[in-house]
């Protein structure tokens, strides 16, 4: 595990109710319930969002960057995501929405979607030349690369080596201003709170040329109000419909023009095909496009809109970007590198100890203990399956006295043992 790991999914223990709805819902098994409050153990965390959606409480929150940041450089460029199309009704036009984004502050703007329609065609280019280890799987979504890191290891020379849209929009705006002596500031406009780990702690490259990451939904309010005042709008859109598409499952595995592709959205989903891809059951299959929110970007948990109406918006604008002229394709600045400069490692975060032997001992106490849990996976304990418990047991983190079955049954037994020593007489009175 990397130092100073940074994390964008964060708990409020003060809103935290103890009630145990989100350790079923975390791919990784990161979150624990004990003494009535949650936590989350950073170094399982991959910042999916899912316990953001799952709690009930509020309790799971997301950090990304305040506006005001915009104040520390001399010009300011927004970089949306596709997404952000779909938090307006497709009577907004998208150069409406670029508009107003310079009426809150930029002062220039730079579409994730052109990028994206750059990274569809290079992608595509890729694929032709990847004879052996296929299926490749797409590297767009940092959840699921971290996930890919930390739980199936196996797979990672099959990700697709490439930058995501939103870095590869960076670079461009950085190559536009590069002879610029101003203090540029980059901003991605996002509905993902894994984005904003991704450029505190990015992978396959070094650092990242984003400067901050602003949630959707913090600004939307200001951003709306812009929109209804824009008066004249400017022609700043330059993205294609295949770059908007990539809001929503299945834009990115359409866009690579492969008739053997599969597209999977939800994190629960990510992992029973990568199960698959692991086990040798997937294989006649040339790209896998892997999306851990549910319906696709569009439904981050730093959106505003329903997922299923921005869908439909999405697909609403691409109708409308086809039917117009015609689609002039986005071209990529020279020098721009598309490809990561550093390796993927596996970062699996489930050995029991560092020394071979004494983790095989903990092994086989662990699955002792485990076969003597009731395997309910209910929960009530605090740890999301009875193998969970196991661990943490085999750990010191806690004891099996945590299931409530097993306590029953030690309360059983020292019930017994008490009725037993109460009918014993002392040895002098005894006849």
């Amino acid at each position: 595990m990397e130092q100073n790991y940074f994390h964008s999914v964060t708990l409020d223990e003060s809103l935290c109710k103890g009630c145990t709805v989100c350790i079923k819902g975390c791919p990784t098994e990161a979150i624990r319930v004990q003494k009535g409050r949650a936590w989350i153990t950073a170094e399982r965390c991959i910042d999916c969002g899912e316990c953001i959606r799952t709690c009930p409480s509020g309790a799971k929150k997301a950090i990304s960057d305040p506006l005001s940041l915009l104040e520390k450089f001399d010009i300011n460029i927004a970089i949306p995501a596709p997404t952000l199309y779909g938090q307006f009704s497709s009577g907004i036009s998208c150069n409406r929405i670029l508009t107003a984004l310079k009426g809150i502050g930029f002062d220039d703007v730079y579409e994730v979607a052109a990028a994206a329609e750059i990274l569809s065609r290079e992608t595509r280019n890729w694929l032709k030349i990847q004879k052996e280890k296929k299926p490749q799987i797409s590297s767009s979504c940092p959840v699921v690369v971290r996930l890919i890191e930390s739980r199936f290891p196996s797979l990672l020379d099959q990700v697709v080596p490439m930058i995501s849209p939103m870095e590869l929009s960076a670079r461009i705006v950085r190559e536009k201003y590069k002879n610029s002596s101003a203090r540029v500031g980059v901003f991605f406009i996002s509905p993902c709170a894994a984005k904003v780990t991704d450029i505190k702690t990015p992978r396959g490259i070094e650092s990242s040329s984003v400067d901050a990451v602003l949630g959707i939904k913090d600004i939307y309010k200001e951003l709306s109000q812009a929109v209804g005042h824009v008066e004249t709008e400017e022609s700043l859109s330059i993205a294609n419909s295949i770059g908007v598409s990539w809001a929503r499952t299945d834009g990115e595995g359409s866009a690579v023009y492969s008739e053997n592709h599969i597209s999977v959205d939800g994190i629960d989903h990510v992992i029973d095909v990568l199960e698959n891809l692991e086990n040798g059951h997937i294989r006649n299959v040339d790209f896998v496009e892997m999306m851990s929110c549910p319906g696709g970007c569009v439904g981050g948990p730093l959106s505003v809109e329903n997922p299923y109406i921005a869908r439909n918006i999405i697909s609403s604008r691409e109708r409308v970007l086809q039917q117009a002229a015609e689609e002039k394709p986005v071209e990529l600045p020279e020098g721009i590198c598309l490809f990561w400069t550093e390796e993927l490692e596996s970062r699996t975060t489930h050995r029991l100890d560092p020394d071979y032997r004494k983790a095989m001992q903990m092994m086989e106490e662990m699955e002792r203990i485990q076969a003597s849990l009731p395997g309910l996976d209910c929960g009530a304990c605090g740890a999301p399956t009875c193998k969970a418990l196991a661990e943490d047991i085999v750990r010191g983190k806690t004891t099996e006295t945590d299931c409530v079955f097993m306590l029953r049954e030690k309360i059983r037994d020292l019930t017994r043992e008490m009725i037993e020593l109460e009918s014993r007489m002392p040895p002098g009175l005894d006849r």
